[in-house]
This record gives C-alpha cells, structure tokens and sequence, in this order.
C-alpha cells in the first residue's frame, strides 16, 4: 500500500525556522548593500526659512494665521485678499512681507500675486501657496415659500471657490515650475483649503459642499500632473473653526456646534490650521491627499 506521508520533494522544501531568519538576514543585507548613499536620510524635511509663499485669504483667519505662522518661521509671504485689511496684516508682519488686493477669480489680478511672490522670493522665486481664500453660501434648492434657488448664486459660489482655487493652482504651478528643485528634490507646493462640507454637507450646503468636493476631487490629478514637475498638491478639509465668520453666529448655534466635536470639545483655532499647513509644507512625502481638521465631527 503506498505512503500516506508527506513526499520527499515536500519535505525537502521544509526549512527550520533557524534557516529561514538566516535567509531573511541574508536578503536584508543584500538590500542593504543596493541602497543609494544617501541612505537612510537623516532630515528631508522642506525648509521655510527665506522662502516666499503666497498665502490667498490673508486679511484675517486662516489666511492670517498661516501668514503668520510662516513668518515666525522664518520664511517670506505674499499676502492676497479683497479685503483692504490685508494691507494692515501685513504692515504687522514686518518687511518679510508684502500685500496685493486680488480676487482669486481673476487670471490678471492672481497673476500679479503671483509675479510679486515670485520677485519677493528672490533666487528661490515662490516656494509654496496656501489657498484660503472662499466664500460659505447657504440656499436650499426650494425655499418655504416654494421658489428655485438662485442660480447666479450658485454659480458665484462655485466661481469663486472651486475656479478660484483652480486660477490660482494654474498660476502658481506655472511660477514654480521654472524653480531650481531645493535640497529635497521640490520645485514647490500647493495648499488648498476645502471643507468637511465635501464630506458630510447638509441642508442648504449644495452649492457650498459641491464647491469643496471639487476641490477636493482636483488634489489626485492636480498632484499627479505636477509630479513631473516636481510640486505636491494637497488639500486641509477644516471643520468648524473660530473665524470673524463664525463670530457672528449666536451662541446657542456655537454651543451646538461644539457639542458635536468628540474632542477636543470646541471650534478649531486658526493657528491649528496654520500648524498643519507647515506639517504639509515641510514633509515631502505628503502629496494627492485631503486631510480632515475637525476634532472627530461628523455633520447629520
């Protein structure tokens, strides 16, 4: 009666665990050995002192904070916004900074922003843009009184934040392109601010959250386009955040809101903002990706 046992060519295939580690020894070093000279690289990390940015939004929240926030760093900003109060931001900044009156949705306008980040950036021309700048919109499709939304609404909402955002992605990447790579193999990078909205929008948000998840939908292949070119893209989808907007809510709608933050149990600070945007700027491995700022909420 034949064997009921394991054949030899099996068994010969069996290796004590003693000899695999030994083989996996073997295979690392081999690794090891075909690893460039650079290996392992002790500090990749994108360097802001005396590099110019061009911070979109910069009269006062977001864009304010991450304006300043670069500056205390060491680096140099441009600082673009409608507002007239971008002018006094930065005259509180100090000479390391310049303001330009722009509308993100003009190609005129946000190609002279971008020309005076490129001049204030000296040898390095423009590092990097961090895109604040947008406007929150709320319209339900069909009001109490049964009446359309308001299509010109609409379309200014989606102007202004998803073709702004493009307007200003183009421009930039174009400036950045002619740099010389830096010591981390960049040309530079885009920050652009999107919204939980994309996410989790509600009642009234069409315009707004359809707004957002483009922005939101333009981080992948913006950053893959621009990868030849050496330019990350990404993206900061905040939650609820303390802003000049925000302050104007009544309190009984901001303890509302604040109750749905698991933790920490408040709005988000603007500074928090900034501190992630210099996390995105200085770590060249974060490109094509959206990173939620919302303490844990989730819109109902």
């Amino acid at each position: 009666m034949p064997s009921l046992g394991r054949s030899s060519s099996s068994t010969s295939c069996r290796r004590p665990p003693a000899a695999i580690f030994s083989a996996s020894s073997c295979a690392l070093k081999r690794t090891r050995q075909r690893l460039p000279d650079t290996w392992p690289i002790k500090d990749s990390r994108v360097d802001i002192h005396n590099r110019c940015f061009l911070i979109t939004g910069a009269a006062s929240g977001l864009g304010a904070a991450t304006a300043g926030r670069l500056i205390d760093l060491g680096g140099k900003v441009v600082l673009c916004d409608l507002s007239d109060g971008v002018f006094d931001q930065a005259e509180a900044l100090g000479e390391r900074a310049r303001a330009v009156k722009g509308d993100v949705t003009s190609g005129e306008q946000m190609a002279q922003a971008v020309e005076a980040a490129v001049t204030l950036g000296g040898e390095h021309g423009l590092a990097g843009v961090v895109h604040c700048a947008g406007v929150v919109s709320v319209a339900k499709l069909v009001d109490r009184e049964g009446h359309p939304a308001d299509l010109d609404a609409y379309a200014r909402t989606i102007q202004i934040n998803l073709v702004g955002t493009f307007n200003v992605m183009r421009l930039a990447a174009a400036a950045m392109a002619k740099n010389a790579p830096c010591s981390s193999g960049e040309r530079g990078v885009i920050v652009n601010t999107a919204s939980i909205a994309a996410f989790d929008g509600q009642v009234g948000q069409c315009a707004y959250s359809a707004s957002k998840a483009g922005v939101v939908g333009m981080s992948l292949p913006a950053a893959r386009e621009l990868s030849r070119h050496a330019i990350r893209v990404m993206a900061i989808a905040p939650g609820v955040f303390e802003t000049p907007m925000m302050s104007e809510i009544p309190r009984d709608a901001h303890d509302a809101l604040v109750a749905g933050v698991p933790f920490p149990k408040r709005l988000g600070r603007a500074e928090e903002f900034a501190l992630l945007a210099e996390q995105i700027i200085t770590n060249p491995m974060l490109n094509g990706e959206v990173i939620r700022l919302d303490g844990g909420i989730r819109m109902q």
